[in-house]
């Protein structure tokens, strides 16, 4: 478990980021998402020591992270940063040496990774001559050619088309099926939405919001509701403390208040047979709206 505890970082008057405390669980896939600015990137290089905090502390497993504990980790920055002239496989083994593998099994390491990445037929092209696409897996497999213990991966998906996506997913979620905390910022909510098991948000360097994915949306839940009916909901538009927002004929999205709404579900059940009620749980994209604003 890699744990924030109040962390805070001042550049002159500026606070860049101001008592950040958050968790990334063993096993986990924890997605830290915020507008430019916000924060993230000064976190995480405070994770990874390239930044030092004014106040507060970084723990892993219970014990305050030092040099020792950082050579556990994986890290991919936004900046990529692998040498242009050197062929993938090249780099990849020689990266895998620094971190002290022997060179049989920094070899066998990279291949393993190219494969699982798809970038095989470009194992020995120069990282200079790849697309901006393989130039982002290789930067991935770079952070995890020394089988790291936890991850800390900025901007990870960024370049990826769909299918892409989907691949470093399976990668990154291996690791975290071996108990590694994985923790990623991304910009794009609905990936972070679809894939983590939790959610940080970060904004004027502070965390505006922590936890499950579930968690998150019940918390954020409010006074929205949704039914789905056999018939016609046109009635629920003139229904006492109720305001629509969104109409489909048999489904409707609507704000009330709970004893609003289980009017709403009682007329609904006298008449036709409901096939959906509940709270409209929001997506990412809708709290980031709420949260930051």
């Amino acid at each position: 478990m890699l744990q924030i505890e109040g962390v805070t970082k001042r550049y002159g008057d500026r606070t860049a980021v101001d008592d950040v405390s958050f968790t990334v669980g063993g096993g986990r896939l924890t997605g830290f998402v915020g507008g430019n600015g916000a924060g993230k990137t000064t976190t995480m290089r405070i994770i990874l020591g390239v930044l030092g905090a004014d106040a507060g502390e970084v723990r892993l497993d219970g014990s305050p992270l030092g040099v020792d504990g950082r050579r556990r980790f994986g890290y991919m920055p936004e900046e990529r940063g692998l040498y242009p002239k050197m062929r993938v496989h090249e780099q990849l083994v020689y990266l895998a040496r620094l971190r002290g593998m022997r060179a049989g099994e920094a070899a066998e390491r990279a291949d393993e990774l190219i494969d699982r990445l798809e970038l095989t037929e470009r194992r020995n092209d120069p990282i200079e001559k790849l697309s901006l696409g393989n130039q982002q897996r290789a930067q991935i497999a770079a952070a995890l050619v020394h089988d790291p213990e936890v991850l800390v991966l900025d901007e990870p998906f960024s370049g990826l088309d769909p299918m892409a996506v989907e691949t470093v997913l399976g990668v990154l979620s291996e690791f975290a099926a071996r108990g590694a905390p994985v923790l990623f910022s991304s910009h794009q909510l609905d990936v972070v939405e679809r894939l983590c098991d939790d959610i940080v948000v970060i904004g004027g360097g502070r965390i505006l919001a922590a936890g499950s994915r579930e968690e998150l949306r019940e918390r954020n839940a409010g006074s929205r509701w949704e039914l789905t009916v056999d018939g016609d909901l046109g009635w629920v538009r003139t229904a006492t403390g109720v305001e629509v927002i969104e109409f489909d004929g048999d489904h409707v999205v609507f704000d009330a208040d709970p004893s609003a709404a289980q009017a709403v579900l009682q007329r609904a059940t006298a008449s036709d047979a409901v096939h959906l009620f509940g709270r409209r749980r929001p997506t990412l994209t809708e709290i980031f709206r709420e949260v930051v604003q």
